[in-house]
């Protein structure tokens, strides 16, 4: 398969990106690199089934045939969406749109990158598909959180109304190799 993955040079869409590749896929990462480092894919150089643009998904872009769509683009340290408050926004709403409207054009499945911030600061722990939160629409988190819950909307609204193949998973508290050391959701020992 030919596979889109943007925010690919951020922490999860690098690994995404690397594991793709593993199983034979070939990717068309997309990153605009506010948040992301191109040194999570300085492995990748070389890599005849890798191509990288940087570009920002909120502008309407071409990709070719992709088979899959992988949504990932989307500040999620808190430092960063709150430094990028607008960009997290128009992310979540005018890049979830434009990686839709690529899958239609292709028929391809589609994959969204959510978050556990979708519960807001919940009441019920841990929490259940049928909890719907309890969301601060006007917080100063609230530009990541409607974000992703909008971005969420969005995908099933292409998923009710065009048919589209789509796929939601909420990531929560996710670490490893690639974070960057001053992501704010990871407690240093340094």
């Amino acid at each position: 398969m030919r596979v889109l993955v943007t925010g690919a040079a951020g922490f999860l869409g690098s690994h995404l990106s690397d594991r793709l590749l593993g199983m034979g896929h070939s990717v068309l990462g997309v990153d605009n690199l506010s948040t992301g480092s191109l040194e999570n894919l300085a492995h990748l150089a070389g890599e005849p089934r890798f191509q990288f643009e940087k570009r920002d998904i909120c502008d309407p872009f071409k990709t070719g045939k992709v088979d899959y769509v992988f949504n990932f683009a989307s500040p999620a340290s808190p430092p960063e969406y709150l430094r990028l408050a607008i960009e997290t926004l128009r992310v979540g709403a005018v890049g979830v749109e434009n990686t839709l409207e690529i899958a239609c054009q292709y028929d391809a499945g589609y994959l969204h990158a959510s978050t556990s911030e979708c519960y807001g600061d919940p009441l019920q722990h841990p929490q259940t598909e049928t909890y719907w939160g309890n969301v601060n629409s006007v917080g100063p988190r609230s530009v990541y959180d409607e974000a992703k819950r909008y971005g969420e909307a969005l995908v099933m609204a292409y998923h009710r109304s065009r048919g589209l193949n789509t796929h939601l998973v909420r990531i929560f508290n996710t670490y490893g190799p690639r974070l960057h050391p001053d992501d704010g959701r990871v407690i240093r020992t340094s």
